[in-house]
């Protein structure tokens, strides 16, 4: 049971102003030789410390992280010690332990949803997406952040398999509408593990009226669909479309799939 249930963000004590930038070069040289030589666990957790560099300290807890069974239980002393630091949080998500899972969904039911620290706690539930309630995806998915919506995504992915495809397509209207590429590539690449006829005809718009890396997308996505639908699709686009370049992505795929 831990002492520390609630978010904190900053150390709980003081810096640790021992750690010169010497000591972080000597930190940095032992898990460069991590190949050579295994990393003991207890020394990961003994030479972190909140006055450490974030890159250092995130790269501390990501070697915690992978440990999984072995990691956790120095993640939650850590925690206990220091409060719930960012890269703490990321570290639960990493180890993959049902415990740590538990620990932040407590963390998410306690937070803000809008809070901007609730998205590293999303960020490293991703892998137990298929944990979260769906208002919670719904909401990552209608918050007009990037990073929230491509989290949102990535919690949507690991739970598809629960939707028909008109569903699918109403989580990710918002997304696949989106002006940011990232956003509706991320999107397509949701959609584009079902072969439904609504989903072909969906990424047959954006095939019609996305940006170049969009467009991109779409295609690759509806030659990873290769059914009939997806073909008949594509070989109209590569017949129809004004732009040349879309045409031939559309021959591109069309020739992939009859190879």
């Amino acid at each position: 049971m831990m002492k520390n249930s609630s978010v904190n963000w900053l150390p709980n004590s003081a810096p640790d102003n021992n750690l010169n930038n010497t000591n972080e070069v000597t930190i940095w040289e032992r898990l460069a030789q991590a190949r050579r030589s295994p990393l003991d666990p207890t020394w990961l957790a003994e030479v972190y410390s909140p006055s450490l560099s974030s890159d250092l300290r995130i790269a501390l807890c990501e070697k915690l992280g992978m440990l999984a069974e072995r990691g956790w239980p120095l993640i939650s002393q850590l925690i206990m010690t220091h409060g719930a630091q960012p890269e703490m949080v990321m570290a639960a998500g990493l180890c993959h332990q049902p415990v740590a899972r538990d620990w932040l969904l407590g963390l998410l039911n306690r937070a803000d949803r809008n809070d901007g620290d609730n998205l590293c706690v999303l960020q490293a539930l991703s892998c137990w997406g298929a944990d979260l309630s769906s208002d919670v995806v719904t909401s990552c998915l209608q918050n007009p952040a990037q990073q929230y919506r491509l989290t949102g995504l990535q919690l949507l992915s690991f739970r598809a398999h629960t939707l028909t495809d008109l569903e699918l397509l109403t989580l990710c209207r918002e997304a696949l509408e989106d002006f940011r590429d990232p956003v509706t590539v991320a999107a397509i690449r949701v959609l584009q593990r079902r072969d439904g006829p609504e989903i072909t005809r969906r990424l047959a718009e954006l095939c019609r009226s996305g940006s170049m890396a969009v467009c991109e997308a779409a295609f690759r996505a509806l030659g990873c669909i290769a059914t009939a639908e997806s073909q008949a699709s594509l070989l109209e686009l590569s017949q129809s479309l004004p732009d040349e370049q879309h045409r031939q992505l559309a021959c591109k795929q069309l020739d992939q799939q009859f190879r």
